[in-house]
């Protein structure tokens, strides 16, 4: 592995431990579709679960940092200044119908600015993970943005509201992988409406450290953010043409 934090390294064995517990209840949801209740509750308690082995892990080092999570809220703690931002499972809905395309996603901020970030999809093993000024990795390979030029050669991700762009575009269903994906150049651009600060947070350091370009996060706000990321080339182009989005 390249040389990392201690704080990512922290994160990474929260989003390792926190993984074991969703593989194996995703396992259930896939029994649970068949029944007649369905896994509604089941997946609830499944998200809780996650989310407080993650706080647990990280406290565990770091008592004095506070924490902003998706289930939980704010936890003020006595450090302000440093904090995590947690998703537990991002993609829920995918989650809940046994659609294998949902991940953990954690970020850590000091003094209002994205310091590292990790993205992990258990299922297909993938750890997303980028560090200021210390590039963008995939399972411990430097990742970057992809180099097209060419619109109609592009394929773009979104979400939210069905709107028609001039842009080939998929929607997946988790937004902290549809970001992981634009930074190792799987998808050339991403955008969306009406996020939380928690689908995001991650996932924006990743694009940067991967080259990419992605619009700056007011951190006053911890919902109803726009994101609009892409490749260097691209991105006036794609703006252009999702100005009304």
């Amino acid at each position: 592995m390249n040389s990392i934090s201690p704080n990512l390294n922290i994160m990474i064995k929260a989003c390792e431990k926190a993984s074991k517990a969703l593989i194996r209840d995703f396992g259930e949801v896939e029994k649970l579709q068949v029944s007649i209740k369905g896994p509604l509750d089941f997946v609830t308690n499944a998200d809780l679960k996650a989310e407080k082995i993650i706080i647990t892990e990280l406290q565990k080092n770091k008592k004095k940092y506070s924490i902003l999570s998706e289930e939980i809220g704010l936890i003020k703690n006595e450090d302000k200044n440093n904090f995590w931002i947690i998703d537990p499972i991002d993609g829920t809905t995918n989650f809940l119908h046994g659609i294998p395309h949902f991940a953990t996603s954690i970020a850590f901020v000091s003094k209002n600015e994205i310091i590292s970030g990790i993205i992990y999809d258990p299922v297909k093993d993938e750890m997303f993970y980028a560090e200021k000024n210390n590039g963008a990795f995939l399972n411990n390979k430097r990742i970057r943005v992809s180099r097209k030029k060419d619109l109609d050669n592009c394929l773009f991700a979104t979400g939210g509201e069905n709107k028609k762009f001039e842009l080939l575009t998929r929607r997946s269903g988790s937004a902290a992988l549809d970001m992981a994906y634009v930074a190792c150049g799987r998808f050339d651009g991403y955008f969306q409406n009406n996020l939380s600060l928690w689908d995001v947070a991650a996932g924006h350091i990743l694009i940067k450290e991967a080259g990419g370009i992605v619009n700056e996060i007011d951190f006053s706000y911890t919902k109803n953010l726009n994101i609009k990321a892409s490749n260097n080339i691209i991105n006036t182009k794609m703006l252009a043409k999702i100005k009304n989005f």
